[in-house]
């Protein structure tokens, strides 16, 4: 995996994340197990960093704020197929770990993301 400059630009993150997920993908075998399963893994993973360019892009809050669920939507099934992948490709759990913990603190940012988004637009409602 390649080391970010900046841990906090997130449209470089969330790109780095779907490049890892594609060189990875490149290294292990398909077969009609895990043929299906790396297609999940690199549509997923490849989809958050779309979504959030769309949510930088995006018309309105409300549409940013769609966006940035759909990210964490995405993250967290990458997740879910890198465990697949684990059963998959045993010796391959070591590469697996670092991408799910990399996918696991981006889920941690979409979250706080959304936090702080529902929280801006409850005090909004108050005033």
């Amino acid at each position: 995996m390649t080391k970010l400059t900046n841990n906090y630009n997130l449209e470089e993150r969330t790109a780095q994340f779907g490049e890892d997920i594609i060189k990875f993908c490149k290294t292990v075998r398909q077969d009609l197990i895990s043929g299906p399963i790396i297609n999940q893994l690199v549509r997923s993973s490849t989809s958050v960093g779309a979504n959030y360019m769309e949510a930088n892009g995006a018309s309105s809050k409300k549409d940013f704020k769609n966006k940035i669920h759909i990210c964490k939507k995405e993250i967290q099934e990458a997740k879910h197929w890198l465990r697949m992948m684990a059963s998959c490709f045993p010796e391959k759990k070591a590469e697996i770990i670092k991408l799910w913990k990399e996918a696991q603190e981006l889920t941690f940012v979409f979250g706080k993301i959304i936090g702080t988004l529902n929280k801006n637009s409850e005090i909004k409602s108050f005033n």
